[in-house]
């Protein structure tokens, strides 16, 4: 049994979206066999002590505010720095003492890092770096092979006259990223990917990497049985959403989400209401972003904002949306749309790094196609509900359970 300290960018607990519900997966799974403490951040809006479910998951838990940088320090960096702005988006004093003092007092035989934003303070020459002891091993969790993920939403914008600001900021970081990904990569002792093609990014600039693909996972019957039993200490709380209902979750602040949904519901939607004039879009998601707002103002179109649970809004949803255009790693939302036996329509690069997704859903990249797709669910119960039994064997590749042994024997 190992001692295993993981760095997470968020609490884990309530595991609600994206990397909450990936590291709430790993630190349950590996406190089955391992000794497990957490160090962690908590945004303003979330609680500042730890849950009591993930209390008792671990031998300690400290969470630390999380840090704000205003624009003026991030540009401010963005000339007197070569590292990209994600290296330093999390940077705390108060974090790195802790877990100075964590390093000091107790012994650990690996720390997990999760997510490549906090990866300095494991890594030296980044301003952040505890001192960590000589034998404790380092594991890197790539939640996303960053530098790809930055490479594409670069190209999509200079595309767009518009964006060109935001293109050059996207050009030049991640050329910095694929530097510092590739240096975080070659000094940790274990390098973990989401996918096989994000293990090949990763190889390409690090030849000599052999990282271990562990993907996404969900607990399968956390969601396949929600109405039984509800996980996370939430209850299955009826929605009402208005029918046929299209439901997209997501962190909504985050830079892919809100693209896809601008073009869903420009683009998308239209053709839809046009057909189905009393469907409805529920977008599902914290931190809703300014750019969102005009979308409030359209016909048929709701932005919840932050919701305790997203399962109640997946469960009730005539058939669940994935619009992505841009983006890397593999997509959570989709496996939990799948466990739940929903119908999903998703754009190709939304279900990148997943194995044969079509077997599960519909796959659609231009509008028309993406709105006949919705369409022609929302319209056929029966369609519907052979697509959710399909999704429903498919996911069950990717329970927990199943993806975490080769993880488990690495970190002995």
């Amino acid at each position: 049994m190992s001692s295993v300290l993981m760095l997470t960018p968020q609490s884990p607990y309530p595991p609600r979206q994206g990397t909450a519900l990936r590291n709430w997966g790993l630190l349950k799974g590996l406190a089955a066999l391992h000794r497990i403490s957490l160090l962690t951040f908590s945004a303003p809006d979330e609680a500042q002590t730890p849950d009591p479910d993930l209390a008792h998951m671990v031998e300690r838990v400290a969470l630390v505010p999380q840090p704000s940088r205003s624009p003026t320090h991030r540009l401010r960096d963005l000339v007197t720095t070569t590292f990209p702005d994600l290296a330093q988006r999390l940077a705390s004093a108060p974090f790195r003492a802790v877990l100075n003092d964590w390093l000091m007092h107790y012994r650990f035989d690996w720390i997990l890092v999760e997510g490549l934003e906090m990866a300095p303070y494991t890594l030296k020459g980044a301003g952040s770096a505890a001192n960590i002891p000589e034998e404790t091993r380092i594991a890197f969790d790539d939640h996303n092979c960053e530098y790809v993920l930055q490479r594409r939403t670069a190209g999509s914008d200079w595309r767009q006259p518009a964006r060109w600001p935001s293109a050059l900021y996207s050009s030049i970081q991640w050329r910095r990223l694929r530097r510092y990904e590739a240096e975080v990569c070659a000094r940790a002792d274990a390098v973990i990917a989401v996918s096989a093609a994000d293990g090949a990014a990763l190889r390409a600039v690090v030849p000599t990497l052999d990282p271990l693909v562990i993907p996404n996972g969900i607990d399968v019957a956390a969601y396949a049985s929600f109405d039984q039993a509800p996980a996370f200490g939430f209850g299955p709380a009826p929605t009402a959403l208005a029918q046929p209902a299209f439901v997209f979750t997501g962190t909504m602040d985050f830079r892919p989400n809100v693209d896809g949904v601008l073009w869903f519901s420009n683009r998308v939607w239209p053709r839809i209401r046009e057909t189905l004039p009393e469907a409805h879009f529920y977008i599902v998601g914290r931190r809703p972003h300014r750019r969102l707002d005009a979308l409030r103002e359209h016909p048929g179109i709701t932005v919840t904002g932050n919701v305790d649970d997203t399962r109640p809004h997946i469960r009730d949803a005539a058939v669940y949306v994935v619009p992505l255009l841009v983006g890397g790693g593999t997509r959570l939302k989709l496996l939990e749309a799948t466990a739940m036996g929903k119908a999903v329509v998703a754009t190709s690069l939304a279900a990148e790094g997943f194995d044969r997704p079509e077997r599960a859903m519909i796959l659609a990249d231009a509008p028309d196609a993406f709105a006949e797709a919705c369409i022609e669910l929302a319209r056929d119960p029966n369609a519907r509900a052979d697509w959710g039994s399909r999704a429903r064997v498919y996911v069950e590749a990717y329970d927990w359970a199943n993806l975490l042994p080769p993880l488990l024997a690495r970190l002995g």
